[in-house]
Order: C-alpha cells, then structure tokens, then sequence
C-alpha cells in the first residue's frame, strides 16, 4: 500500500499588507510554483492509482493556518448545517452554505476553486476543463458525530444547476490528535466491489483528491467511534467538467450505495432499490425525512 506524500514545501502567499508579519489563512493564496511542483511530482501516481486514480498527501497546508480553520470552527460552536443525513446508509452533518462558516474556512474554500488551484488540479489529474462549483452543492463543511457513518458509494454524476459533470472530488481532513482507534477511515473499493483496496486515516491536514464516476466507490462505512463531543471534520470541495469521456457517460443520478461482501440481505435489497429508483422520487424521500426530523427536533 503506498503510504501518504507530504507537501511540507507547500506554502501559501500573504498579501502586501501582511509581508512584515506573520499571514494568517485569510491573507493567504496558494503559490501556483509550488503547487505545479506537486502536480509533476504526483501525476504518474495519480493517473496509476487503483482502485480509481487518486492521492494522499499529508501537510498540504502550514500547520498553523490550518489550525487557525480548526480555532475558528470550534470556537462558533455548533454549526447550523444545511443538510442532517439520519438513515441506513448514511448519518451524518453537511453545511454547503458558506455563508454559516467563520471568515478561515469561507477564505480557504474559495481559493480551492480559484484559477491557481484549478491549473493544479489539470495538471495533477490530467483533466483539462475543470470547472469549479461556486454552490459548493454537497460539499462545503462536513461533520460526523459519534457513531455517524457513510456507506459505501458512488456519488452523484451531474450539477443539476449548472449542468455539468462531476469528475474531481476533493477532502482535506480537519481532525487535530486524531487516533486510530477513533475509526473515520475513507475507504476506497474496487470496482466489482469485492476488494477494499485502501483505508486512510482522516488525519489533520490530510488531502484526499480522487476521480469520481459510476465506480469509484469509496465511504466511511463503520460507525465513528470517537469519543463524545470528537466529531470526524473535513472541507470538501467538487469539480466538474462539460461533457466527459464516452466510456463514463451515464443517465443522471444520485449517490449509489453499495453493499459491502458480508452485509446483510436487507440492506443489499435496499440498495438496489436506490439505484433503480429516479432521483427526482429520492429527492421527495429525503425532503420528506427532512421535514419530519426538524419537526421532531
């Protein structure tokens, strides 16, 4: 199993004003020197990846500015997420409203869709195109809570809004003395399902970047075993493209869970019925749970 690259050299560019002192993430901007660097580095191993093309690299931000987003969240106390998935396949927090997060992570989720990182990202994935999604629609911040989980998966394939394909998915994990036994592995599966072909610890300054089609399958399927009040946290950011290649395309379509070699009858039985079944009608399912849990909250 390759082990995690780190980008220690990676470093970020204060504004005129802040030259003389210290930059905090506000007042910073990706070097695009450094991280075409990266991309050269990585590219082979990326495009070479299995189960699908991706990479691991650890420090991909300064420590400190990254502290200074963990600082932040903590100290807003509880985020009032957009989304709150309570259910089989997924139990977990999501806020793609940049708008309900403090100044540090709005400043850094938008230069990950700036024109620098977009170049980086190109080069890393050889996909040219790339378009950034400023609606963050499923990503922005996500939270999962003691016992909170996500099965295994293959996301959505379209920007309903902007009618793009999605092709790049991005994580940078936010969990500060994060311990092995806390579980929150991302996993990453083979096609046919049959293999999990790598686990990686959601670790501080972790950045997972991935291809995403019909069969990238990967999820935190076990339940987070964090003690209370530790929740697994990280930024996610989606890319997309206008068109993508013959062999990928697909009729538009939700999440597609799927089940795991063991997993019991019922839950396979209830996959499959989520990938037959239109988005439009799982859109009216899970605005109906929705509705129904802020009731009863």
């Amino acid at each position: 199993m390759l082990p995690p690259h780190r980008a220690s050299h990676v470093r970020t560019t204060p504004t005129e004003r802040t030259q003389a002192t210290a930059p905090t993430l506000r007042e910073s901007y990706f070097q695009p020197e450094a991280l075409q660097a990266i991309a050269a580095r990585l590219r082979s191993e990326y495009q070479a990846a299995r189960p699908f093309p991706h990479v691991v690299i650890d420090d991909f931000l300064p420590a400190e500015q990254l502290a200074e987003i963990v600082d932040e969240l903590s100290q807003a106390g509880e985020i009032a997420h957009t989304q709150r998935f309570d259910n089989a396949e997924e139990r977990k927090l999501a806020t793609d409203d940049e708008s309900r997060l403090p100044p540090a992570p709005r400043h850094l989720l938008t230069q990950f869709n700036s024109a620098v990182f977009i170049e980086f990202l190109e080069s890393l994935t050889g996909i040219e195109g790339l378009i950034p999604d400023p609606h963050f629609i499923g990503g922005g911040f996500h939270e999962i809570k003691r016992g909170g989980f996500l099965k295994i998966h293959a996301d959505f394939n379209k920007h309903r809004r902007l009618r793009l394909d999605r092709r790049i998915n991005l994580l940078l994990y936010l969990n500060r003395n994060w311990r092995e036994e806390y579980g929150g592995h991302l996993e990453l599966w083979s096609t046919d399902m049959k293999t999990r072909e790598r686990r990686i610890l959601p670790v501080f300054n972790r950045c997972v970047i991935f291809n995403t089609t019909d069969f990238s399958y990967h999820g935190h399927p076990e339940p987070l075993m964090a003690p209370e009040g530790v929740s697994r946290r990280s930024l996610a950011l989606y890319y997309y493209t206008s068109g993508r290649p013959e062999e990928e395309l697909s009729g538009d379509h939700g999440t597609l869970f799927r089940p795991r070699p063991g997993e019991p009858a019922r839950a396979r039985a209830r996959m499959l019925l989520r990938r037959l079944l239109p988005p439009i009608v799982l859109d009216v399912v899970r605005n109906t749970r929705a509705r129904a849990s802020k009731r009863s909250s």
